[in-house]
């Protein structure tokens, strides 16, 4: 999959800027401001397509999972991880290989597409 950056988007860009990453002084920082964004806007549980095929995730493209929470905060600190149920257990997935169902309500769709937006942004 070849990524592209998206372009900007003042309202998107006011909101990680001010709310989400306001006073990080480096990636990590940075990440725990999405980590802690993420994890008080999403509103678990909700489903989610697999949108992105990768090596490491063993999930089909546009395969339904059902995302129940964040991953451990020490698994995010270069990328966000939700967890889902895979069978009888749970797995840790990039939430940037997820695109959210429809029946997700506006504030977790948003935050997602934040990440989203974010990860295009850092794209060169």
């Amino acid at each position: 999959m070849i990524k592209t950056k998206s372009k900007p988007d003042d309202e998107r860009e006011e909101r990680i800027a001010m709310e989400i990453i306001v006073d990080a002084y480096g990636p990590e920082e940075q990440a725990m401001g999405w980590y802690y964004y993420l994890e008080e806007n999403l509103r678990f549980p909700f489903t989610a397509l697999c949108s992105a095929k990768r090596a490491t995730l063993p999930l089909q493209l546009q395969e339904d999972v059902k995302v129940l929470k964040m991953a451990p905060e020490e698994e995010c600190e270069t990328e966000m991880f939700v967890m889902i149920r895979r069978g009888k257990g749970r797995l840790a997935v990039p939430l940037s290989q997820l695109t959210v169902g429809n029946a997700a309500d506006e504030q977790t769709q948003q935050a997602v597409e934040d990440w989203h937006y974010w990860v295009a942004r850092r794209v060169a």
